[in-house]
């Protein structure tokens, strides 16, 4: 009786544990929202939702006043009903991300969870989908991307949904009924949010993977999966439809030229948009995506690759609690979906770090796989790793906060602008000498100076500067200059110039002629 009682009170302590845990992971995703917009695409792409939501416009994207067909509308979406709930902020334009990082943990978490049922009742084999969980919830890669508000997790959490409902679809036991066509439906419903996600990737991604995993298994597709590719279209399609048809209608051909030849196709084959890297970029970007849990990523390869060589782990026995992972359909599964984005940036003329999100669930499936296998042999491994997970979510929160700002004060030019806004310089243009801000794109919106193809432009010297505010008839303007080339404003007998705050890296200066 002692015995079943401390088992039950073990049960119950787990229980609390993880749901702790839970309760910290979501914490810690909506924790540190609030710092400045960083990067060239954060400010852009949050004020782009911005001008859609001051029109009311939620079909054609711009920027600056001029149209911005670079990317689908899924983010401005996110943004613009945050904008609509908690105003124009940081915290509401990366609001959306965050619930796109913590939707594709609980998809992974389901997934854990689906494939335990059928196994042995083990509290091991119980406690899979809780580990993915955690190992997908405290890894680098989502926890940052999470907190960006860009397309790339965007783009994740419905290529994860739609790849989970394949799999449990895949195997499931019943191969009729509601659910076992529901998740058919998921699959192809999901691949319609990735398509207004981030394009035709959306679509080219999740069947691809599904292709490749039923080549590595050797197997021939079921009816049911076949007979789906026709009305699953009609399905993926029509979802996909409620912004590019309005998108086409209000656009035409400029919106196909620009959307799909110039930022898919010429993006793919060349370096148009100066992202160059080596084809083993993202060899290297993906495990670095896994910290802290990138040694195990590394196991979790080295296992495979000697399974493969050796093929003596080539089919699991059902009584062997160990060989969950051992080339079952989930380990073949989340190779595919691994190596099939990993394959297709590779050979892209333009690379980002951020592209290569949609392949790092896979990696930590295989991930969660070594770790579980590896905490079964001591309850103090467990604890361990517990705190790992625990310490990244919460140190990563705290940092975001408290920290990150001061570190990150180059990055962003918020502060000056706010700095000049303060003393009555509100309504000034700010131009660009020497420089352009793309921090400037949200914090000084509607007051930079553009060329006629949209971008901001670039100044050369003090007699464009003059020439500028002569154009408008300006007495005074803002100018953002780098303070290397601060002298040439403050030195000059054309102008009268009044510095009022930099970054360390750029000066904002009240100029008038």
């Amino acid at each position: 009786m002692s015995e079943i009682t401390k088992t039950q009170n073990q049960k119950a302590k787990t229980g609390y544990f993880w749901l702790i845990f839970a309760i910290i992971v979501v914490a810690a995703y909506l924790t540190g929202l609030t710092i400045p917009l960083l990067g060239p695409d954060e400010p852009r792409y949050s004020q782009v939702a911005r001008e859609m939501f001051l029109r009311n416009d939620w079909i054609t994207p711009t920027l600056g006043g001029f149209d911005w067909f670079e990317k689908p509308a899924l983010l401005y979406w996110l943004q613009i009903a945050s904008y609509n709930i908690f105003g124009v902020t940081e915290f509401a334009a990366r609001f959306g991300s965050a619930l796109f990082g913590l939707g594709t943990v609980l998809s992974l978490w389901i997934l854990g969870k689906k494939t335990e049922s059928g196994k042995q009742e083990t509290e091991a084999n119980q406690s899979f989908g809780n580990w993915l969980g955690l190992i997908a919830a405290s890894s680098f890669g989502l926890i940052v991307f999470s907190r960006g508000a860009s397309f790339d997790i965007i783009l994740t959490f419905p290529v994860t949904a739609s790849l989970v409902s394949f799999f449990l679809f895949d195997q499931s036991e019943k191969k009729s009924g509601f659910t076992f066509y529901f998740l058919l439906f998921t699959f192809y419903f999901f691949i319609g949010i990735a398509l207004i996600a981030k394009g035709l990737v959306g679509i080219v991604f999740p069947l691809a993977i599904v292709a490749f995993y039923y080549l590595l298994s050797r197997k021939i597709p079921s009816k049911a999966f076949i007979f789906s590719l026709f009305w699953g279209t009609l399905v993926a399609l029509p979802v996909a439809a409620v912004w590019y048809l309005p998108m086409y209608q209000v656009n035409g051909w400029k919106f196909v030229d620009d959307f799909f030849i110039q930022h898919h196709f010429q993006r793919y084959t060349s370096n148009k948009y100066l992202h160059p890297q080596p084809f083993y970029f993202f060899f290297w970007v993906l495990p670095l995506m896994t910290l802290p849990w990138m040694p195990f990523f590394f196991a979790s390869i080295w296992n495979l690759v000697k399974g493969a060589v050796s093929r003596k782990n080539a089919k699991p026995q059902s009584n062997d609690k160990n060989l969950l992972f051992s080339f079952s359909p989930l380990l073949l599964f989340s190779l595919s979906w691994l190596l099939v984005p990993l394959v297709f940036f590779s050979a892209s003329g333009s690379k980002l770090p951020g592209y290569i999100l949609p392949a790092v669930p896979a990696a930590l499936i295989l991930t969660a796989g070594y770790v579980w296998q590896f905490v079964q042999k001591s309850r103090t491994r467990q604890i361990v790793l517990q705190t790992i997970a625990l310490s990244t979510l919460i140190g990563a929160a705290v940092l975001a906060q408290f920290f990150v700002t001061d570190f990150l004060h180059e990055e962003t030019v918020k502060h000056l602008i706010e700095k000049a806004d303060s003393q009555g310089y509100k309504s000034e243009k700010i131009l660009g000498l020497h420089t352009i801000s793309h921090s400037a794109e949200f914090y000084g919106a509607g007051r930079l100076l553009r060329d006629a193809d949209g971008k901001q432009r670039r100044l050369f010297g003090v007699s464009e500067v003059v020439e500028e505010m002569k154009k408008d008839n300006a007495k005074q303007a803002l100018v953002l200059i780098p303070l290397g080339y601060l002298n040439q404003l403050t030195n000059s007998e054309q102008v009268e110039a009044q510095v009022l705050g930099d970054n360390g890296e750029l000066a904002i200066v009240l100029v008038k002629v």
